[in-house]
């Protein structure tokens, strides 16, 4: 009897290693599309950085590329009935796939939407930050949520000294005064003001001495002359980076880890 036993049991891990790698191979397709999705739409750089799409994916990636085989693992035994084997292991497909729903929905509605010029620095701002009450007013010709990536929009300025004061107030309370529709407008009619309150690079150099070679690099990359481009801070979720413009037209030319605030 011992015998047998011990015939069986290296012939039933093979079978199951053989069936958790099959599932290890198909999560890891899976994953690679969810990766296309949220870094190529969702979350371009620099915002898998800024705005912490690389960490709740990886979080959603590891859950399922990590637990689903590894269930297929305890689960798979060839001794078991069909039916039974095959009712097991499309539990453990729904368990994946609700998990990576899950995952990637919470992805979904954190991701960036906009990049707003914000009267004197620009501000990253996401799904879940847009009132929904406020999403009626948007102006006409601008997408609130727009699904494949950020785009580039200002603030127009404020009308009168009530609706200062209320976004003020609101501001204080909370509400990113870049995240609300009704006062959006687009990217190119701020462009004059963009270019009064964008500072010379020559003076971020000047502020991060340390940081200068980093900054020149930068720019060299891009194809530019570090006199030619400006700065301007950037806020996002938790971290504060700097914009690199080219005063003259408002194109964003690049993007550097630094707090300029």
């Amino acid at each position: 009897h011992h015998t047998t036993m011990d015939q069986r049991t290296p012939s039933s891990w093979k079978d199951r290693l053989r069936a958790s790698g099959i599932h290890l191979g198909l999560s890891l397709c899976i994953a690679a599309l969810a990766a296309w999705l949220v870094f190529g739409l969702w979350y371009p750089y620099p915002y898998r950085e800024i705005s912490g799409g690389r960490e709740l994916f990886l979080i959603v990636i590891a859950v399922d590329v990590i637990l689903g085989p590894l269930i297929t693992l305890v689960v798979f035994n060839r001794a078991k009935p069909w039916t039974e084997l095959r009712r097991d292991l499309a539990m453990v497909v729904l368990i994946q796939l609700a998990a990576l729903g899950y995952g990637l929905w919470t992805v979904w509605v954190a991701r960036p939407v906009h990049l707003v010029f914000e009267y004197n620095r620009f501000r990253v701002v996401h799904a879940i930050d847009v009132p929904v009450d406020l999403l009626s007013k948007t102006p006409a010709g601008i997408t609130a949520l727009p699904l494949n990536g950020p785009t580039l929009l200002s603030l127009r300025p404020f009308k009168d000294n009530k609706e200062s004061m209320d976004a003020t107030m609101a501001a204080v309370a909370g509400a990113s005064l870049s995240a609300r529709p009704d006062l959006w407008q687009p990217y190119d009619v701020a462009i004059a003001e963009i270019r009064k309150e964008a500072k010379p690079v020559s003076d971020l150099k000047a502020r991060f001495a340390d940081r200068a070679a980093e900054i020149d690099a930068v720019i060299a990359a891009k194809g530019r002359r570090p006199d030619s481009l400006a700065y301007l801070p950037l806020a996002a979720r938790k971290v504060f980076w700097t914009v690199l413009l080219d005063p003259a037209t408002g194109e964003i030319v690049a993007y550097i880890p630094l707090d300029s605030f």
